[in-house]
């Protein structure tokens, strides 16, 4: 059933619109359940991945192409988001990129469970634990990595950012609606992780052992931690693996995204070369990031 057009937003005290901007924050988004998706990127993504938002929001005027977005508003509008217009004042107090895009979707936060997760887990499966991640951009990088690489999960343990933050959703590229998040204690994940038989390995420069001697092929879990303090006793006195990626220059530690990247395609490497995992082909000439 075609839904009915809807007359063009142009008042900032709309009450939708300051519903809208609440969801920046985290007790409005933990309150309604709710989350924000910003870009075109983004939303399609979504989209691609079966997730149905609630709202859009969007601004022709502010379209960075005029050609692609039309079509993506049809296809929220499709999977039975309510879909308005904004004048351009209004979708910039919506926004929260400094360079707006003209699409701003809510829907609900896509939740799972460590339960959920188990039956998909195989033999070679890989999975990123995440503790106590402070900085959303590093999280939504570490969502992105994972993606990238082909791991079946990131479990957040004992979480310092909301998962659900509009920067973690940026950074992830909308990786977020992709791939399964898990939230939940270390001692349940770990729990979990040696019931299904998973190697744990976590990275450190306080070991002999090279990243790139160890066996990453079976079921492996990586393990990172806060940028500040790193991995918590609970992770560090019972990992399976203990490994030190090779520092060549003065700097003594990488930012935790970018160690987890590291971390990620070596296994990716070893995968490849094993026959476990075969990368597709390239991307045609012009394709976007």
């Amino acid at each position: 059933m075609t839904q009915p057009q809807q007359p063009e937003i142009t008042s900032l005290a709309n009450p939708r619109i300051k519903a809208a901007v609440k969801l920046r924050q985290r007790s409005h988004r933990d309150e309604s359940g709710l989350m924000l998706a910003e870009g075109y990127r983004e939303i399609k993504r979504a989209l691609d991945s079966g997730y149905a938002p609630s709202q859009l929001f969007h601004c022709p005027e502010l379209y960075l192409k005029g050609t692609n977005e039309p079509s993506l508003v049809e296809r929220a509008r499709a999977a039975g988001a309510e879909v308005f217009s904004c004048s351009a004042p209004v979708f910039l107090k919506l926004a929260y990129r400094e360079r707006p895009e003209g699409l701003l979707a809510i829907g609900p936060q896509p939740r799972h469970t460590l339960e959920e997760i188990a039956p998909n887990l195989g033999p070679h499966s890989l999975v990123v634990v995440a503790e106590t991640i402070e900085k959303p951009g590093n999280l939504g990088t570490i969502l992105r990595s994972a993606d990238a690489a082909g791991a079946d999960a990131v479990i957040v343990c004992d979480r310092c950012t909301d998962i659900f933050n509009p920067n973690v959703v940026r950074a992830s590229t909308g990786m977020i609606f992709s791939l399964p998040v898990v939230e939940c204690s270390s001692a349940d994940c770990l729990s979990f992780l040696r019931k299904l038989g998973f190697k744990t390995l976590a990275a450190t420069p306080h070991t002999d052992a090279l990243l790139f001697d160890v066996d990453l092929t079976g079921r492996v879990a990586l393990v990172v931690g806060n940028e500040q303090f790193g991995l918590s006793p609970i992770w560090m006195d019972d990992a399976d693996l203990r490994v030190r990626i090779p520092m060549l220059g003065r700097a003594d530690s990488l930012n935790v995204s970018a160690a987890t990247t590291i971390l990620l395609f070596e296994a990716v490497r070893q995968r490849v070369a094993a026959g476990i995992a075969s990368p597709p082909p390239p991307l045609p000439e012009h394709h976007g990031a």
